[in-house]
């Protein structure tokens, strides 16, 4: 089969009705039993994901419609939630001149928020990064972030196999979930800002050229301990294709985190009381139901009914596993 420009010459927009190389979808080569079996499963989902509950875990929080959006209608006051207001607290005395570990535990245990494990109790990093910047900085730095991100994975999606028209579809669906990197009320959450420095990492890495990347999985990872799957595997694909210096990296990243959250965890063990409570942690008993609303709820899907939002995300899904 020939290249993708030999395909799409002669056509005025530059597309093809071709079909494109098998390779650049990993499902093209299933035999038919397989690909049939992985349809069913697909359609279980599709439809259990239309009739869960979205709304499970949701705080009362005023929202606006997707209308009410579109009209200009002025948001309702909003509340800071509770774990926004406890991080609030948290930057608020580091301005202050206290340091993070000489509070937190008893912020915590005073907002009812479980401090065992120790991972309940977010790393300092970002606690700090706020106090530090302020307002306007962090303004500064999510724009930064947000145009690295759309600048690194416009490069990125040009390299892909595909024509290009799909390229600008995936690049405007990459705009909307980052578009999240700008909304100031979530400025104190961790996953915000160590979910848009994957999305850098994941877009600057190339076998052999790894260097930036493995600098924003490092800032990352020590906003949020949840960014260390990724580093792992990086470090396992780097050493299936026998790179062992960009292996070797990773590792040493994974391992520096490690003694840096084995510092955090011991720090915290040393205040925990007998009378504090274990956290259930985040996917305690949730189901389907938890999993659709997380992605819903941190997304804005939130706009749309659950009967749409959960599809919508069943389909994500499929496409990311392709």
């Amino acid at each position: 089969m020939g290249s993708i420009a030999d395909r799409t010459a002669g056509r005025p927009d530059g597309l093809s009705t071709a079909p494109l190389d098998a390779g650049w979808n990993r499902f093209a080569r299933w035999s038919a039993r397989d690909a049939r079996l992985a349809l069913f499963a697909f359609l279980a989902l599709l439809i259990a994901s239309a009739f869960v509950q979205v709304e499970a875990g949701k705080q009362e929080v005023a929202t606006q419609s997707l209308g009410e959006h579109i009209a200009g209608k002025p948001a309702p006051p909003r509340e800071r939630d509770e774990d926004l207001a406890l991080y609030d607290r948290a930057i608020e005395r580091i301005q202050h001149g206290e340091h993070y570990y000489d509070f937190i535990v008893t912020e915590q245990r005073a907002a009812n928020y479980p401090v065992r494990p120790g991972v309940a109790v977010r790393l300092p990093t970002l606690a700090y990064v706020n106090a530090w910047l302020g307002t306007p900085g962090l303004i500064a730095a999510a724009l930064a972030l947000l145009a690295a991100v759309l600048v690194v994975w416009w490069r990125r999606l040009g390299e892909e196999a595909g024509n290009a028209r799909q390229r600008r579809i995936a690049f405007a669906l990459l705009l909307i979930g980052a578009s999240l990197g700008l909304n100031r009320h979530f400025f104190v959450l961790h996953e915000l800002w160590s979910g848009m420095l994957l999305a850098l990492a994941f877009g600057l890495h190339r076998p052999g050229k790894w260097g930036w990347s493995l600098v924003a999985a490092a800032l990352a990872v020590a906003i949020r301990e949840h960014a260390l799957p990724f580093i792992m595997l990086m470090a396992a694909m780097a050493f299936w294709r026998r790179d062992w210096k960009e292996g070797a990296a990773w590792t040493g990243l994974a391992a520096g985190f490690l003694a840096f959250l084995a510092v955090h965890l011991s720090i915290i063990a040393a205040q925990v009381l007998p009378s504090d409570p274990y956290g259930q942690g985040w996917l305690y008993l949730r189901g389907l139901s938890g999993w659709v609303s997380y992605f819903a709820l941190s997304s804005n899907l939130r706009f749309l009914p659950g009967f749409i939002a959960g599809p919508l995300i069943v389909f994500a899904m499929l496409g990311w596993a392709a």
